[in-house]
């Protein structure tokens, strides 16, 4: 209902500006160019959706076989320790804690859009655990504002996105890496701040000695990642990321 009140706002205030340019300011162009930019949109939109399909197509295959093989229930049953504290309304084993690490991982490897149908999955996952199927349950606030952080060791997608921009505009001395280790950090930062936060709101105790081992082990990756590559050269920095990408997607 609110996205309707958003999007009623969106609509009204894009025409009234358009009226007070048309005949305040004499801009006699703005309609065609709103009814332009229609079909402009549209046809991004579609070669967006069509772009998306075949990923969306590959990872929701992907987790239907890992249900179906049992890699999913093995996935749920290695994290079930520390998902049990963090998430503790989700019974152990449940598919909702693969298909959480699933997303997790594919935000931990810049995948986004590989990331959006996990999500999707877990959310239906964690809806079906939920009492009350008009709120929102604790655990799909967690999940969802874990998946916000969005911790992100490996930014493959922004890379390749910096990468081809400098190629279209023929843009030379451009490090498309170097936002390798900013996200990297932000990233983290804002993972482990929004942990911490959501698990005082939802009265967690962070001191429980495998939640706090997970935390310092996250951190000692972090640490570990930035000492190895904090001295390499660009080209070093990208082969790294997409070697060890490639090496984690196919694992």
């Amino acid at each position: 209902m609110t996205l309707n009140f958003i999007w009623l706002f969106f609509i009204v205030a894009g025409f009234l500006t358009a009226l007070v340019n048309a005949f305040i300011l004499g801009d006699t162009t703005v309609f065609p160019n709103m009814v332009n930019g229609f079909f402009e949109m549209a046809k991004s939109g579609f070669d967006i959706m069509l772009g998306l399909a075949g990923v969306i197509t590959l990872w929701c295959g992907i987790m239907r076989i890992g249900e179906k093989g049992g890699a999913i229930q093995v996935i749920s049953k290695l994290f079930s320790p520390v998902f049990s504290k963090i998430f503790p309304d989700i019974p152990k084993g449940h598919p909702a804690t693969g298909s959480m690490m699933m997303n997790f991982s594919a935000n931990f490897l810049g995948l986004d859009n590989a990331a959006t149908p996990l999500g999707l999955k877990a959310m239906r996952d964690l809806q079906e655990l939920n009492p009350n199927k008009e709120t929102i349950s604790r655990s799909q606030i967690m999940f969802l504002l874990l998946n916000t952080a969005g911790l992100t060791l490996i930014p493959i997608s922004i890379m390749t996105f910096r990468a081809s921009y400098a190629a279209d505009h023929n843009i030379t001395n451009f490090d498309a890496t170097d936002v390798f280790l900013p996200v990297f950090i932000t990233t983290f930062s804002a993972t482990i701040l929004t942990l911490i936060i959501a698990c005082i709101v939802q009265r967690i105790n962070l001191f429980q000695p495998v939640l706090l081992l997970f935390i310092l082990g996250l951190s000692g990756l972090i640490a570990g990642v930035l000492f190895i590559t904090h001295k390499m050269e660009s080209a070093e920095i990208t082969s790294f990321s997409y070697t060890f990408s490639g090496l984690l997607i196919f694992g």
